[in-house]
């Protein structure tokens, strides 16, 4: 399109006739519209784990790499990049009288997590032994974050309220706006006595933009309530749906190596930035995969609010 004329010659030797200027103000518009401009497709973000058949990370991916798909439909992988965006991270410890025999080994665990990603999240201890409770609030001095440890405790008779907990940290995460929020839990199979439909509590963890990583000790396992169902389905689902980690745990010597492992996991996370054209109606799901044999891929499998 040529923009440096907008008259409209006459018969031969009369005056050029002019455009309206109806006509002239959308050609000038149009025109200090440069191409590339309107033709920029906007972009999103997913944060993505990848780790090898020992569970360590895959460091070296390239765009080439990967492919993303939303609804069924493929989209352009236009950057891979190690995420650098520091982490918010709150980690629910269970301290409920089932988690008697591991409190050491669950602590040991916690230091070395809070160890390993030193300088690089913010991290708030949540126990919810018979009620959530705020140990230390986000910080990122491990000094504290120790003290908090050394007040890990089993709770004589109590149970869990591991619902309320991630409902409690999810609208925190809100509350303080964060930028890339994560969510451990250290937990049991022992009872559970949240009153919570585990539907409403996968609203509020979708909502916060959260990924949930769930360490379960295996061993206790109470009975099958309402209560222990709504748990099941939310830390299955609530894993899967927001590209977080569930691992089983056979015993309470493995924790440490495990807390290990996720922080190094999520150390190693990259940013996927890829294309996506503007629709009337935002895609629900997500599928991130790794075109290598041998590795397993994390990453939200639902649209993170539709944004």
């Amino acid at each position: 399109m040529r923009c440096n004329n907008f008259a409209i010659l006459g018969p031969r030797g009369s005056r050029p006739l002019m455009k309206p200027w109806f006509v002239v103000l959308p050609l000038v518009a149009a025109c200090l519209v440069s191409p590339s401009a309107a033709a920029q497709t906007p972009t999103r973000d997913v944060y993505v784990g990848v780790v090898d058949g020992k569970g360590a990370p895959v460091t070296d991916l390239t765009a080439a790499d990967l492919s993303v798909r939303e609804d069924g439909v493929a989209r352009e992988v236009l950057k891979v990049a190690p995420a650098t965006e520091p982490m918010q991270i709150a980690v629910l410890v269970d301290d409920s009288q089932a988690a008697t025999d591991e409190i050491q080994m669950m602590r040991d665990g916690l230091t070395r997590f809070v160890d390993a990603l030193r300088g690089k999240a913010e991290i708030a201890l949540i126990t919810f032994g018979e009620r959530p409770t705020l140990l230390v609030d986000y910080t990122t001095d491990p000094a504290k974050l120790k003290q908090g440890i050394g007040r890990v405790f089993a709770r004589s008779g109590a149970g869990a309220y591991f619902l309320e907990a991630v409902v409690e940290a999810s609208r925190g995460f809100e509350k303080r706006e964060a930028k890339r929020p994560v969510m451990v839990a250290l937990m049991t199979e022992g009872l559970e006595f949240s009153t919570l439909y585990y539907q409403r509590v996968l609203e509020a963890l979708e909502k916060s933009r959260a990924a949930l990583h769930v360490l379960t000790m295996t061993g206790v396992t109470a009975a099958s309530t309402d209560e222990v169902r709504n748990r099941n389905i939310l830390v299955a689902e609530g894993t899967e749906r927001t590209g977080g980690r569930r691992d089983q745990i056979l015993a309470p010597s493995g924790i440490p190596d495990r807390m290990q492992q996720l922080a190094d996991e999520l150390i190693h996370q990259y940013v996927v930035t890829y294309a996506r054209p503007e629709t009337l109606i935002p895609p629900e799901k997500i599928d991130v995969t790794v075109k290598r044999p041998g590795v397993t891929t994390r990453a939200r499998t639902r649209t993170a609010g539709r944004s």
